[in-house]
């Protein structure tokens, strides 16, 4: 039988410990988490490839369990590698709008954050006009078998969104009533857990 590996991809504010999670869910794989340090895709796509391509050299099957902004990250690096299967929980799945409703939150034009290159938002976060123009230029092409857990009040990502890019990709979708984008709480974790059993 071909060894299994199962590889934990936190969100923003994660950590590679919350696989730990996981491994009572896939008895008989070796559970681990990615402690990347990329925080652009550019970044992501050469770390995530050098991990990757270090852990097919060693492991048989690979799963993917992607968190958040995690998901987008794997997406724009690992389109083009032997994943068995991706489980992606509340991805980013269109970045590009995403930096744009920080914007409009914001109040801050194409034209005012290319001339700055680089804003700091009320809220801490930095928008970069690099940033926007490499998600513009290059679209997620993910074409591994993918099931999506999202949740019915994401606040980051919409429900027509999410269902868009499912529909896409040929992904299948499950929504959470109710849930939130961070899925923490007792009631979706357990929903959470439910769902990747029956996500195999």
């Amino acid at each position: 039988m071909m060894h299994r590996t199962v590889v934990y991809i936190h969100g923003k504010g994660g950590a590679a410990q919350e696989a730990e999670h996981y491994k009572p869910l896939f008895p008989g794989c070796s559970v681990v988490g990615f402690d990347y340090k990329a925080a652009t895709p550019w970044e992501a796509k050469k770390e995530f490839s050098v991990y990757f391509d270090r852990l097919y050299a060693q492991n048989g099957d690979v799963i993917l369990i992607a968190n958040s902004i995690g998901a987008y990250f794997s997406m724009c690096a690992l389109g083009d590698r032997p994943i068995k299967k991706a489980l992606f929980i509340s991805p980013v799945v269109d970045m590009e709008a995403l930096i744009g409703n920080m914007m409009a939150q914001s109040h801050i034009t194409e034209d005012e954050l290319r001339e700055k290159g680089e804003v700091i938002t009320d809220t801490g976060e930095t928008l970069s006009w690099e940033y926007l123009q490499y998600v513009k230029d290059n679209p997620i092409d993910w074409r591994i078998p993918t099931s999506i857990l999202s949740a019915e009040n994401d606040c980051v990502t919409s429900l027509d969104s999410m269902r868009a890019f499912s529909a896409r990709i040929g992904a299948d979708l499950t929504v959470m009533k109710n849930g939130e984008h961070w899925f923490h709480t007792k009631e979706q974790m357990a929903y959470l857990d439910a769902w990747i059993v029956t996500a195999l």
